[in-house]
């Protein structure tokens, strides 16, 4: 995805202009992330993905103890993330880099882009570098809603992509693994009706959310879970 180098500058713009407000929905997903993991999380948290920072910035406002990570194969990207950041932040622009044992792996509205038959490698090398007890986090477009269709159609960095239903998310993430795995619809409330935000918690099994979160955890068993993982990518135990 370094072809993202070409809209890095203009990113936000672009993305404010198709939805309104690119922070808006970004911190949407950091509510969720803190209504699903505590508002004091502290663990060690990897955004895949994490373009100009819009996702890692809000995890860092919310979440000023954790940990993070932000990776993008976008150089220019990462230097706009840098400055946008609340806090200092390691960034990286190759997973190889990363290392493992993160507590929480967040990729949002990433998949999206990477071509159907890379995925399944794709959350299987993200998964191997969970901690026994971490939780890979997938934020997704949902196909099933109208107007996120339509955004996506006239998105110009959205050309060509192809949506994931979340059977196919669910499946790549249990195929990794990951057997505890949960499914919650966020982004019901646009921007300009931004007061409602906190009713989306009770709106969360509807199946018409603008996005949806995917939740997968190892199952109780988690170490051995996790070297498995880790040798069916060629990754060091």
């Amino acid at each position: 995805m370094a072809e993202f180098d070409g809209f890095a500058g203009d990113y936000r713009a672009l993305l404010d202009a198709q939805v309104g407000s690119a922070g808006y929905f970004a911190d949407a997903k950091a509510a969720f992330l803190a209504r699903r993991f505590g508002r004091a999380y502290e663990g060690k948290v990897l955004d895949f993905g994490c373009g100009v920072g819009l996702v890692s910035a809000a995890m860092q406002s919310r979440w000023p103890a954790c940990r993070l990570t932000g990776l993008d194969p976008s150089t220019e990207s990462l230097a706009l993330a840098a400055s946008a950041l609340p806090r200092p932040a390691r960034l990286i622009a190759a997973l190889e880099e990363a290392g493992a044992g993160f507590d929480l792996i967040v990729v949002s509205c990433v998949l999206h882009h990477i071509p159907p038959s890379d995925r399944a490698a794709t959350v299987r090398a993200l998964a191997a570098r969970l901690s026994p007890r971490g939780s890979l986090v997938v934020f997704e477009h949902n196909p099933a809603n109208p107007l996120t269709r339509r955004v996506v159609a006239t998105c110009p960095f959205d050309e060509g992509v192809t949506l994931l239903w979340p059977g196919e998310t669910r499946r790549w993430l249990r195929s990794a693994g990951l057997r505890r795995v949960d499914l919650a619809y966020i982004s019901f409330v646009p921007p300009q009706l931004a007061p409602l935000r906190p009713l989306e918690g009770l709106l969360a099994g509807l199946p018409v959310g603008g996005q949806y979160a995917m939740v997968g955890r190892f199952p109780a068993a988690g170490r051995g879970a996790v070297a498995a993982a880790r040798a069916a990518t060629g990754e060091a135990q």
